[in-house]
């Protein structure tokens, strides 16, 4: 059965990007270190890494080997869509408000969807018996407080951004209970963390 698993690279300091990030720019200042683990190789045609060696490479293969996307507009805009292909054709949902304003301009591979729900319950269907990659800060909040987020892989990186955007933050009451199922030492000090999410409670949306 597919699970919804978010891929992260993350500071010490738990922040996923740095200050002043744009649209152009989602990485903000500096926040171009978190992802130093994957840039050992040439990046494609769509701009995205290659397969890095060792440790990370093993981690690459496996979010490369989701069967569907789920990301919201912060982060598939800044990337520029990755071009309509996020890796192997699989498709891709976008969390937004106002689905319909942009479905009609959407790449074929690419679906709009309003509620994070729906968009994990589609991916899954779409994906099949391969996992669904899960992008982006806000799209994270918003299945943890709908407790339809499955795990965290967590990229922790040995750097302290000092400001930025903070992964788990604007949570809301509530608490999530974690369960660690594996914990590997990668090339560039990069530790890849992966946790199941096991106890749910509801949390208000912070908007």
């Amino acid at each position: 059965m597919a699970k919804s698993v978010l891929y992260m690279s993350m500071s010490l300091d738990g922040f996923v990007a740095g200050p002043d990030g744009t649209n152009d720019d989602g990485l903000g200042d500096g926040g171009e270190r978190l992802h130093r683990w994957l840039m050992e190789s040439t990046a494609n045609e769509r701009g995205l890494p290659g397969r890095p060696s060792g440790t990370n490479g093993e981690v690459w293969d496996a979010f490369m080997a989701t069967g569907a996307v789920v990301a919201g507009r912060g982060t598939f805009e800044p990337a520029g869509g990755w071009g309509g292909d996020h890796h192997d054709g699989v498709p891709i949902f976008v969390l937004t408000r106002d689905p319909e304003r942009h479905q009609p301009h959407a790449k074929p591979r690419v679906t709009f969807v309003a509620e994070v729900a729906e968009a994990m319950e589609r991916a899954k269907d779409a994906a099949g018996d391969r996992d669904v990659l899960v992008h982006g800060v806000g799209v994270t909040r918003l299945a943890l407080a709908a407790g339809v987020l499955d795990e965290l892989h967590i990229h922790l990186v040995p750097v302290l951004l000092g400001e930025g955007r903070r992964l788990f933050e604007h949570l809301g009451p509530g608490r999530v209970e974690l369960e660690r199922l594996d914990t590997r030492e990668g090339e560039d000090g990069v530790t890849h963390l992966r946790y199941a999410v096991t106890t749910r409670h509801r949390m208000r949306d912070a908007g």
